[in-house]
């Protein structure tokens, strides 16, 4: 009885994991000077690319998904300093609930800092998302597809996160690297 109670109790605490929207309700720890200006979300041309056994999903599809968990993410961010957001839809995998497999959604990122018009990535930043537990028997495609966005958005908070400790982004001490790629065209 004690070993159900802890497998009961381990299933539940890995399926409250997946849920990669927890933490918006409660306060907001700044995230620096950032504030989110716009973010702008783009498949892979002509489609992401469908990995293994999935169900469809078309590109506007993601581009609605992802761009909804970017704004509720990063809208709460309060920062004097705008930042864009360039996140681009690669890949995903939305299996059918009787078919094995785990759903997976592959983005790439580009941050860019409005005040000083650059990249501060030089290189695109990979998210690359995979749920591996899941219920899919109780999601659908539509809940599949939230999930993932959702999870890909909290993780580029995380890698932002990181970047502002080890290099400085968003703080007064950051300082933009002599050969940072300039915006095209302006900000």
């Amino acid at each position: 009885m004690i070993r159900i109670a802890a497998v009961l109790l381990l299933t539940l605490g890995l399926v409250a994991c997946t849920d990669a929207t927890q933490d918006l309700n409660g306060p907001t720890e700044p995230l620096g000077n950032f504030q989110l200006a716009y973010a702008t979300v783009v498949a892979e041309e002509p489609a992401p690319n469908k990995l293994l056994v999935s169900r469809d999903a078309t590109p506007e599809e993601w581009i609605e998904a992802v761009d909804g968990a970017l704004e509720a993410r990063f809208r709460r961010f309060e920062g004097d300093t705008y930042y864009h957001l360039g996140v681009k839809v690669m890949a995903y995998s939305l299996p059918p609930p009787i078919v094995p497999g785990k759903s997976a959604l592959h983005v790439i990122v580009t941050i860019f800092d409005d005040a000083n018009c650059i990249k501060m990535n030089p290189k695109v930043h990979d998210v690359m998302v995979i749920q591996v537990f899941e219920t899919r028997l109780e999601l659908t495609r539509e809940e599949q597809m939230q999930r993932l966005a959702e999870s890909a958005a909290k993780d580029i908070e995380k890698w932002l996160r990181e970047m502002m400790a080890s290099d400085d982004w968003f703080t007064e001490d950051y300082k933009p690297a002599a050969n940072a790629p300039k915006i095209s065209g302006g900000c």
